[in-house]
């Protein structure tokens, strides 16, 4: 399997229609050959918010665009409501940009032959925050084994970005009593910007 090697980095295009050029070419991995589209991610250029998952569902891959459905109604309740921007003042990806056979989890070799591509993302967007939705996006971002459940309600580091793990919507769904440390993880979002902005 063939990995992108970190150091490239500094070769991709620091312009996101371009890099999303190069994604849509990409056959890193063997999911690559069975997507219908990439979903490199959508949102302001300029977000002081990044959101990240861990893949596209099935749904995301027949569009090519990021929270569809269900779970994207309730991410966009989540920022509108609770942190109190608007959706299209975020941006919002996900560790990898084809969706997994089955709605399954990543495997390891396709989130790092990925994850580049997101990194150049963040580079180039230079958000204040990211938000991890899931335990996948919060490993392959921190490094970290912790669960979730213990990550969720502290803010960790990204190369000097503030890093805010959570649950993921579709988790929600299924576990409506999580809704409130949900809550208070995006009134915490909230209070960041409020005081960014205040300086």
């Amino acid at each position: 399997m063939q990995i992108i090697e970190r150091n490239i980095l500094d070769y991709f295009p620091s312009d996101l229609e371009l890099l999303e050029k190069i994604v849509a070419k990409c056959h890193l991995c063997d999911i690559s050959y069975q997507r219908k589209h990439i979903v490199f991610g959508e949102g302001a250029n300029n977000a002081r918010l990044i959101i990240i998952a861990e893949a596209p569902g099935a749904r995301e891959d027949e569009l090519g665009k990021p929270f569809v459905g269900r779970s994207g109604e309730l991410l966009t309740k989540m920022i509108e409501n609770a942190i109190g921007i608007k959706r299209e003042d975020v941006y919002i990806s996900n560790i990898i940009k084809c969706r997994p056979p089955n709605n399954r989890n990543p495997l390891n070799d396709e989130a790092m032959a990925c994850l580049p591509y997101l990194e150049k993302q963040i580079e180039i967007i230079k958000p204040e925050i990211i938000l991890c939705l899931g335990s996948i996006s919060f490993h392959y971002l921190n490094n970290s084994t912790l669960s979730i459940t213990k990550a969720r309600g502290n803010i960790f580091d990204y190369k000097g970005i503030k890093l805010i793990p959570s649950f993921h919507p579709s988790y929600l769904l299924r576990n409506p009593s999580a809704k409130k440390k949900s809550y208070r993880d995006m009134l915490l979002i909230k209070s960041i910007l409020k005081d960014t902005i205040a300086q």
